[in-house]
Order: C-alpha cells, then structure tokens, then sequence
C-alpha cells in the first residue's frame, strides 16, 4: 500500500529542518507525558502519539493555520503544539495546573486553544464528529473558504454519530476533511475484530463523500496528500474523508501496560522498521538537506528543550480550590444547589 514519496520540490531545506523539528519535539515531549504520568503529575488518563507524527506535522502545515477549525479526540497533544500553542501551557494542561489550556481542569484528553482555532480535545468517542460537523456548517453559512480537520480513530469510525454526521456533511455539502487515524487497534481490539468491513475510508461511499486510504507514516507523502485534499475541499466546499494507515507504538493510553494481550512484539518491532522519524531523517541524509551529526545534535536540543518545559510547568501553580466551578458549563454548586 505504501507509495514512493514525492520529490518536495515545494519546500526549501528549511523548512524541512522545521517538519523534524516538529516530530522530534513531538516524540520527545510526549515521551515526557508518559513519565509525569507514571510520576503520578499527571491526573486523569493520557493517550500519546509516539508514531503516529506525520498526521499532525503534515496535515497541520498544509492549512491555514489560525484560520481553518481543527477538532479531534482524546489523543490530541500534538494538534496544540503544531498549531501553536505554547508547550509550557500545554504541559501545565496535562499536569492539572492553573496555566493550562483549559486552566488545568481538563488535562491531557481536553486541550483546547481557540486563538489557534482548536476545539479539543474530546473523550466520547466519535462524539466530537458532530462538533466538527457543526465547525464546518457555520464556515458555510457565513461564506467563509475555511476547512475543517476533524480527526477521529478507527474506533469512533463505528460510532452512530459518525453516521449521522457524514449523511448531514453530505447532504449539505460541508468543506469538512475527517481523518480517520487507522492505528490498527481500538484500544486493546484490532481492527478486524471491530469493523465489519475493515477499509474505513469506504464509510464515506453512501453518503456520496468523495474518499481515500492513504500512507501516513511517510511525512512527505503525508505532505503531499494533504496539500492536495485540502486544496480540493476548500475550492470545491465539499466533504472529504482520508483513512490514514498509520502505527502506534505505545499503548492505548498510559495504563495499557500488557499488549501483548492483542499484539507481538514481533508485529511492534516489524512496524517500528517504518519508523515515522527515522524514516525523514534517511530521507534527510540521503538527499544532503542535512547531516546526520546535524540530526543527532537536534535530537540532543530538543530532549533538553522539553525537560526545560517539563520543569517549568512542574513548578507552576495548582488551580485554587474556590475554581473549581468557574468555566463549567453548570451554573450548580452540589453544596448548595442551584
């Protein structure tokens, strides 16, 4: 299934660098959320991203970053770094404290930066398909050319609202893009034993929404497809739906310590052999756009960089106690009642 990547004749060495950048960073910091999580700082549960890089790095930085509504689930701290938000906020978010994204009361599974245009951050499975829906009915309405990413796993991919919002997408003509995150597994369940039919982009056929399966472990072919869906539904203000193939290599979340319940190690070693990171950094090397000393020492940079932000948010405020019901959608104290 994997195609051969396009020549990026489009980006310049630079911004290359910067797409690396963005992966390492990425892989490092959320290697630092599973250790404030098994440090016990980090509350609630936590999900991470590590080898599933390109469905943010090359998605997000083909968008209007800041203009078009991004949405998705609970595996969502690579959307808020990519799109912009600060890492310190993010982080604080994760460990509960008061200079979070959402003033540390939602953690790891609600971020959410609306100067970004990221809505979340959601942990109903599925259930924020509709939100997405909702995103890119009100870009219609106003006369707006934004598009909306809404990304969802290969679990919600069966969820009744998925449906009803894919038939309302359809129906309307909404410049929506849903990015089905095929990692394979739902959880602890693989996908063959939760999906009927296990290509998940055919879920956009009765409802007459143009799809694909795609690579999403090759960054630059990711970059390529994106470029080019995202470019159609903004001049066409239609739906469009991707199932990207793509690999976890950590646990469902940070509590999934036995996976050898529903995967080999054999089968994590094979996937890990298409490496996201390691694979742009041959196509680096390879292609001179940099060396790999130059890699190694970026590497180095940013691990330091993300224990930088890890100390930081660490040593920041815990919310006050008399918060806790300030920004919550009930106007309810439980002491007192309405």
């Amino acid at each position: 299934m994997p195609k051969p990547a396009q020549t990026p004749a489009q980006f310049t060495p630079s911004q290359l660098e910067d797409f690396y950048r963005e992966m390492v960073f990425l892989r490092h910091f959320e290697e630092k959320c599973n250790f404030a999580y098994r440090q016990g700082k980090a509350g609630g549960y936590l999900h991470v991203y590590i080898g599933m890089e390109p469905l943010v790095v090359g998605w997000l930085n083909v968008i209007k970053k800041g203009y078009d509504y991004v949405i998705t689930a609970y595996r969502d701290h690579g959307h808020a770094l990519v799109l912009g938000s600060d890492p310190v906020a993010v982080m604080a978010e994760i460990m509960g404290r008061s200079g979070g994204l959402s003033r540390g009361k939602g953690g790891s599974m609600h971020l959410y930066d609306i100067g970004r245009n990221f809505y979340g951050g959601w942990g109903i499975v599925g259930g924020h398909t509709a939100l997405g829906g909702g995103l890119a009915f009100a870009a219609k309405y106003r006369g707006e050319d934004r598009v909306t990413l809404c990304y969802l796993g290969d679990g919600a991919a069966n969820a009744g609202v998925f449906y009803e919002t894919l038939n309302m997408c359809g129906l309307w003509d909404l410049p929506i893009i849903f990015i089905i995150e095929n990692n394979e597994f739902a959880m602890g369940t693989r996908l063959e034993y939760h999906a009927a039919d296990p290509e998940l982009h055919k879920r956009g056929y009765p409802f007459g929404i143009k799809h694909e399966r795609v690579d999403g472990m090759d960054l630059l072919q990711t970059l390529s497809d994106a470029e080019r869906i995202v470019d159609w539904v903004r001049k066409e203000q239609k739906p469009y739906l991707v199932e990207v193939m793509t690999y976890r290599f950590a646990g469902h979340g940070a509590a999934d310590n036995d996976q050898s319940l529903y995967r080999t190690a054999k089968e994590v070693d094979q996937a890990k052999k298409r490496d996201p990171i390691h694979l742009f950094e041959e196509y680096l090397v390879k292609n001179k756009v940099a060396t790999k000393e130059k890699l190694e020492a970026i590497d180095a940079e940013l691990e330091e960089r993300v224990e930088q932000i890890y100390e930081e948010a660490d040593a920041s405020p815990m919310p006050e106690a008399g918060e806790v019901y300030e920004h919550v959608y009930t106007d309810m104290t439980p002491e007192e009642g309405h």
